[in-house]
């Protein structure tokens, strides 16, 4: 039995990251960390050429419908280069959601410019401090008008439009807005990855188109989209691990080579055994994803909470690896550090999906 990705996967895979390598994938965030937001958008405008951005996507809309098991190996890519353009916004939130729950209208409208590439969504759901689940909206929308205030929204000042989670006369929705339209304002946040800009979103009586009503088909999407996150994790934390590698070979102290210190090997094998856990239930995650298994549930919570852990412990350790000079500015260590922080919230904390795991095992949604 063969757990690894297809030879075609493989391939995509290889040529993503030829790219990002070219094109210096880590430089360009470090340039959104400086403040040039312009890169990110010509990022996804090539990621796009590539057929990229439209892997999930209808072909009736534009995109190459190749599927899951591709995006999730694109995912991993993606996520060990560091890459500051806005794909997981618009590709594993919005074109998800727009797929899912868009009616031909809806998808006819956004999800050709997705996967073109002329066009960026964002996902607008966090109003301040949070655990990241989206609980307690306080947006709401009244006759078609939204109000409210989202940040940070990331990606949120390259989009041009959003997919707003708001409350509405039926409960909580997600709904469409034109950044564009009249009632919107934004402005530009700083956050502490600062890879990708974020923006604080305000809506006055800005028009809302309803996408869908109900927490249970939001939390649909985050099921969905936290198995593409968890693979943009392991391949964080496998970055990591190799820089953490190549940097005990080549340190030298007393003498020696640090990687032949106990302290430092201790520090390698915890990292490894982590990093190869995530990416075995990553796998998992994978397979229900593409065939919409029943263990779906389950598979996305153990892969979310195993991949967040891997990199949050790759990314400190990497740090301590590298000694004095770690968490300097000349050594690229902090940003996988600042890019875990930032996914680590982004669709629910840890507690949020310890919590859906409990559900689904409970629910015997897979075997124990």
């Amino acid at each position: 039995m063969n757990f690894d990705f297809p030879d075609e996967v493989r391939a995509m895979q290889q040529q993503a990251s030829d790219y990002l390598t070219k094109t210096g994938s880590r430089a360009l965030a470090r340039k959104v960390l400086d403040g040039d937001g312009s890169v990110a958008r010509r990022d996804w405008a090539e990621m796009a050429d590539m057929g990229w951005t439209g892997l999930t996507i209808s072909e009736e809309f534009g995109g190459n419908e190749i599927g899951y098991i591709a995006l999730c190996g694109l995912s991993y890519e993606l996520g060990r280069h560091l890459t500051p353009a806005p794909f997981a916004s618009s590709v594993y939130l919005v074109a998800e959601a727009l797929t899912l729950y868009g009616s031909d209208r809806q998808k006819s409208e956004w999800l050709p410019g997705i996967a073109a590439g002329t066009s960026v969504g964002c996902f607008a759901q966090s109003e301040g401090l949070s655990d990241g689940s989206g609980y307690m909206q306080k947006a709401k929308v009244a006759n078609g008008k939204l109000s409210g205030s989202k940040k940070p929204v990331a990606d949120g000042m390259c989009a041009d439009f959003a997919i707003v989670r708001a409350q509405g006369d039926n409960g909580e929705g997600l709904y469409i807005v034109d950044l564009a339209a009249a009632g919107v304002g934004r402005t530009s946040v700083k956050t502490v990855e600062g890879l990708r800009e974020h923006a604080t979103i305000t809506f006055e009586n800005a028009p809302a188109d309803l996408l869908v009503e109900g927490t249970e088909a939001i939390e649909k999407l985050f099921e969905r989209a936290a198995v593409m996150f968890a693979f943009e994790q392991v391949g964080g934390a496998q970055a990591c691990l190799d820089m953490s590698v190549a940097y005990a070979q080549e340190r030298y102290a007393f003498g020696r080579a640090i990687g032949s210190f106990q302290a430092i090997k201790h520090k390698l094998a915890d990292m490894f055994v982590a990093t190869e856990l995530a990416r075995s239930n990553a796998y998992f995650a994978a397979w229900a994803l593409s065939t919409d298994a029943a263990e779906l549930p389950v598979a996305a919570a153990t892969a979310r909470l195993s991949a967040g852990k891997a990199f949050w412990l790759a990314a400190k350790e990497n740090i301590q690896t590298h000694g004095g000079i770690g968490f300097t500015w000349d050594v690229d260590a902090q940003l996988y550090y600042r890019r875990h922080k930032a996914l680590k919230l982004n669709i629910g904390a840890e507690r949020f999906w310890e919590d859906r795991l409990i559900d689904g095992l409970s629910a015997g949604l897979v075997e124990l």
